[in-house]
């Protein structure tokens, strides 16, 4: 299954296939989806990543915002085939070839897994930076989770480990941290202004 997005410009539709596992818009020409005529989009305005289990879009710190279905991005978001995107005056609708896309079916048949309360601690430390301004964000680094908790590296990777688990992440690839805040995420074990709270205290 393959993934595009549509991009409406005043010439017409074109289609844009997204390719690898990050897709930047904007109106510099270094964006994979570069839109130097709309006057309204930053230069770096926002990007698409691909974790694997389906598409999401991330504002960039740009200046008009970037909105899915009319919905003012306040952090990262899920995308699902028919959502319509707006960056600037631009309207992309992201589309998917061979039926929805994987995340869809996973978020509909997940069950949230239980946690302890240290475990939601160490999963809320490792989702924190994700409610950063700064481009590309990433989640924490298991030394910031355990010098926020105060505790060894060692505990924190044993709390990782189960949590990896309880989320049905059983490979070993190294993007394994950013796959687990990005589900804990979608799962909904904490919101966005949850992050965003922590991330202020």
């Amino acid at each position: 299954m393959s993934a595009y997005i549509e991009v409406w410009r005043a010439s017409g539709v074109e289609r844009t296939a997204l390719a690898g596992q990050r897709v930047t818009i904007g109106a510099g020409p270094s964006s994979e989806v570069c839109i130097p005529d709309d006057d309204a989009l930053s230069a770096l305005h926002a990007v698409l990543e691909d974790y694997g289990s389906g598409w999401t879009v991330r504002d960039l710190g740009s200046r008009n915002g970037t909105y899915v279905n009319g919905d003012r991005l306040m952090g990262e978001r899920a995308l699902h085939p028919g959502d319509e995107l707006r960056v600037g005056k631009t309207r992309l609708m992201f589309k998917a070839v061979g039926g929805p896309v994987r995340r869809t079916r996973v978020l509909a048949n997940a069950v949230l897994p239980e946690l302890t309360r240290r475990e939601r601690d160490v999963l809320l430390a490792l989702c924190r930076p994700l409610a950063s301004v700064k481009p590309f964000r990433q989640p924490a680094s298991i030394r910031a989770i355990a010098e926020e908790l105060v505790v060894t590296e060692a505990a924190v990777k044993q709390h990782l480990l189960r949590l990896y688990d309880k989320f049905g992440l059983t490979d070993q690839s190294e993007n394994r941290r950013v796959r687990l805040a990005n589900e804990a995420i979608l799962r909904g074990v904490f919101t966005l202004a949850e992050i965003q709270g922590a991330d202020a205290s």
